[in-house]
């Protein structure tokens, strides 16, 4: 009881120091309005040239290539599943949105996460079972063959060689692998790491709203010093833990984030389920900011507070910002100027 009191006085301190201010390490949240930032960006629509016939489905996972401008693409094949298509669920653009190369059929069920490793292999979740799939993270070479499977291939479950519900992968730059594991009721709400080749090295976190416990474990993205930042979408924040899993901060102040990105220590967190009734006064949109003072310093916002916003983002090395739209099914380029 006395932890529980104590842990509760740690993460009240944490949001109150974020709220006025005071700690970079902590947290800190617009003074003013959270969705008054600039936007320098405008929208570039049907950017990617799509095969004829092959419409976009839920496109939920994106990043960028190694060589710093072409986007990988994981969406739901052409709708909101992979069950029973043929077709190939990863896409890569190059820079004018021409279709480069696409793999993946009949291997997924539901797509999710995808990152990028720094040797150009493409790793993505799987989040729902079936059909002896399912409830894995999958390496895959650039030319998509299969390298690497975690997880127990259609088969739910907690243990040290299982998941549920797995939202996000990411590859550090040593090559340890962290799987952000669950999303929503019954799933789990840790995040799994392993080594290199494949090897479970440790987990932490689970369900709740205390400090280092997890509510939709929806993104993952790491920045130069090695910290690692969480989507923890349904407690409205981003947490940072170093590589062990020791939290570092809790951050407020990109709202209620779906997807986490960082290119050159800038964070872009994408927003897509704020509203009046769910983390006020936060609207939904991209928020940019440096992971250095957590100061927001760029908003692109939708059309009108309630529009559609992407869950998925990432941008490229001339800063360009990519989205990936689940219910209208798109994926949008955002350009400055």
């Amino acid at each position: 009881m006395r932890d529980r009191a104590r842990a509760t006085l740690w993460l009240t301190a944490a949001i109150v120091g974020g709220l006025a201010g005071l700690s970079a390490g902590t947290g800190r949240v617009q003074a003013d309005d959270p969705n008054g930032a600039p936007n320098p960006y405008h929208v570039v629509e049907h950017w990617a040239k799509l095969p004829q016939g092959r419409p976009w489905g839920q496109a939920i996972g994106l990043d960028i290539d190694r060589d710093g401008t072409s986007l990988w693409v994981f969406d739901r094949c052409g709708g909101t599943t992979c069950v029973g298509s043929d077709i190939a669920p990863i896409q890569k653009f190059d820079a004018s949105g021409r279709l480069v190369v696409s793999f993946g059929s009949d291997l997924i069920n539901w797509p999710h996460g995808l990152g990028v490793d720094g040797d150009g292999n493409v790793w993505v979740t799987d989040g729902k079972a079936g059909n002896g799939k399912g409830e894995t993270a999958i390496k895959f070479s650039p030319d998509g063959r299969v390298l690497m499977t975690l997880g127990t291939p259609g088969v739910a479950g907690n243990g040290p060689n299982q998941l549920n519900a797995p939202s996000d992968i990411l590859v550090a730059p040593n090559g340890d692998i962290f799987v952000a594991d669950g999303h929503g009721e019954g799933t789990n709400d840790r995040i799994m790491k392993y080594s290199p080749d494949g090897k479970f090295l440790k987990t932490w976190g689970h369900h709740g709203s205390g400090p280092g416990e997890f509510n939709v474990t929806h993104g993952l993205a790491m920045d130069s010093a090695g910290r690692l930042f969480v989507a923890d979408r349904s407690n409205n924040r981003v947490q940072i833990f170093d590589p062990d899993g020791k939290l570092l901060a809790i951050w407020t102040q990109f709202g209620r984030p779906s997807g986490v990105y960082v290119r050159n220590d800038m964070l872009y967190v994408c927003d897509s389920q704020s509203s009046d009734k769910v983390n006020p006064p936060f609207h939904r949109g991209i928020r940019i900011g440096s992971v250095k003072d957590g100061k927001v310093t760029a908003f692109i916002p939708g059309a009108d507070p309630s529009a559609e916003m992407p869950e998925g983002c990432t941008a490229d090395k001339d800063g360009n910002v990519f989205g990936g739209f689940t219910t209208k099914n798109d994926v949008k380029k955002y350009v400055k100027g």
